[in-house]
């Protein structure tokens, strides 16, 4: 999907990079940015491969991102940005709860993170405070990370997820989804022989007996995310 141009007219205005794999919510939230004065839309991606390559062509002030791509996955996407464009800052706009994926998220190099459940005027200004050169967390999220550093790193975990890496948090979420292993490894790109050591380090560290026992932790889990 090719970067849309700016428009020259516009030059005042912030120019936002939208990376969603969802078309209706790319132009749902492309609509609410292009309300404001200050800022427009430079373009949309739906893949990483996308992204980078609209990110090179069109030297967005900012980017959006969704965690979870159709080909290629968000956090992937955030560690490319911060190694190969360091000055563009990154904000996610995801389905998935801030308790597992936030912290994740920012120490990836995000510069804010808000959930779907807040695409109304919240995004406007996390997208206006890391323009400004700062970050976005929700209140909730700033208390317990101040908690946590404030306490040495004690803070206990929410969720036994946090103990899985981002790769095996990745496929913990694939495998929620149905993906056969195979599956799972063209979609990270990866190989069988990887894929099958991350399903292997995930039942150890989430005490899972079974392969089946896996694939059911996994599916609820997704499923709950979905209804939340």
């Amino acid at each position: 999907m090719a970067a849309e141009k700016a428009d020259p007219g516009r030059t005042a205005r912030k120019s936002i990079l939208i990376v969603d794999d969802h078309p209706v919510l790319r132009r749902g939230l492309a609509a609410l940015i292009e309300s404001e004065p200050d800022l427009a839309v430079c373009g949309e991606a739906a893949t990483c491969l996308e992204a980078l390559e609209a990110i090179r062509e069109s030297r967005p002030d900012l980017v959006i991102v969704d965690l979870e791509l159709g080909q290629g996955d968000g956090l992937d996407l955030i560690k490319q940005m911060k190694s190969r464009h360091p000055e563009v800052p990154a904000l996610v706009l995801s389905m998935h709860d801030e308790t597992v994926y936030a912290e994740r998220s920012l120490r990836a190099g995000a510069r804010g993170y808000v959930t779907k459940q807040q695409l109304d005027a919240t995004v406007l200004v996390a997208v206006r405070g890391l323009l400004e050169g700062g970050t976005y967390m929700s209140p909730k999220l700033e208390a317990r990370l101040a908690a946590k550093y404030v306490d040495g790193g004690a803070l206990e975990t929410s969720s036994p997820l946090e103990a899985l890496s981002d790769r095996e948090l990745q496929v913990f979420r694939l495998i929620g989804r149905g993906r056969t292993t195979r599956q799972i490894a063209e979609t990270l790109n990866l190989s069988v022989k990887t894929i099958e050591s991350h399903r292997a380090h995930i039942k150890s560290k989430l005490t899972l007996e079974s392969s089946a026992e896996l694939s059911q932790r996994a599916t609820q889990w997704v499923e709950g995310e979905r209804g939340s």
